[in-house]
């Protein structure tokens, strides 16, 4: 049987959560309300079975932006920012602190229903990508150091200051994607290519939040990321010098 998922609606305006409780419950979702960033991040436990948050951008208090910020650092859950704003740098921004979509208001609630499930579709997609052959990588090493990080392609591990962090299938496919083209521009088509086995197109999102999510694995500022650029027009680059070794020593040291 196929388990209902689970939407949490976060906005100050009472009608809206009212409207999206009703909406998405007669679409089979189980919904859960808040009407404040503060009262949201007091509720949300990263245990609980929450599969997206839609957040309002423009919340009393804590706004959108830094609810998410903090979200990120407890939950990769998908997150759907509502905006008031037209301003193409709030979504920008939306997306490089890690929301995985975005809608202006006033919303169709019908299309905010069709960018859900694209968001489910496209997160058991990021599930089911396969592991590459680690001897097809020529010339592979083990270890890659770049900054202050150490990738372990044995543990798939990322590494800063002694602490480490397990990777996720997708993530780790596009950090050895950069790591083993550094100082390389390479687009949005060609890590569509690379990671998700087809072209991208230029309504796909998918590649952006994809690299933003990794800038925040490299605690990255959304504003000015220096480890991976954006390149206007053409994609993203690895700007980091990388030393790759199969030494243990020298890749903790």
């Amino acid at each position: 049987m196929t388990k209902t998922k689970c939407v949490y609606v976060v906005d100050d305006d009472d009608e809206i959560r009212s409207l999206l409780k009703s909406y998405l419950e007669k679409n089979q979702y189980q919904v859960r309300t808040a009407d404040s960033g503060e009262s949201f991040l007091a509720a949300f436990n990263p245990t609980d079975d929450v599969d997206l948050v839609i957040l309002d951008v423009r919340l009393p208090g804590a706004d959108g932006f830094s609810v998410c910020r903090t979200l990120r650092t407890q939950s990769n859950v998908p997150v759907i920012m509502l905006t008031a704003n037209s301003d193409e740098m709030d979504r920008i921004i939306g997306l490089e602190i890690g929301a995985d979509d975005y809608l202006a208001k006033p919303f169709n609630p019908r299309e905010l229903l069709a960018r859900i499930k694209a968001i489910h579709r496209r997160m058991e997609h990021i599930n089911d990508v396969p592991e590459p052959v680690e001897d097809s990588v020529p010339d592979a090493h083990r270890f890659y150091r770049f900054a202050q990080f150490v990738l372990d392609t044995l543990t798939r591990e990322l590494s800063v200051g002694g602490v480490k962090e397990s990777l996720s299938g997708a993530d780790y496919n596009l950090l050895m994607l950069f790591v083993t083209n550094p100082g390389t521009v390479l687009t949005r088509d060609y890590i569509a290519e690379n990671t998700r086995g087809r072209d991208t197109t230029p309504l796909d999102r998918f590649i952006d939040v994809h690299v933003s999510r990794l800038r925040q694995r490299l605690r990255e500022d959304a504003r000015q990321p220096q480890l991976i650029k954006t390149v206007r027009g053409q994609g993203y680059i690895l700007t980091a010098h990388i030393t790759a070794t199969d030494d243990d020593h020298s890749a903790s040291s």
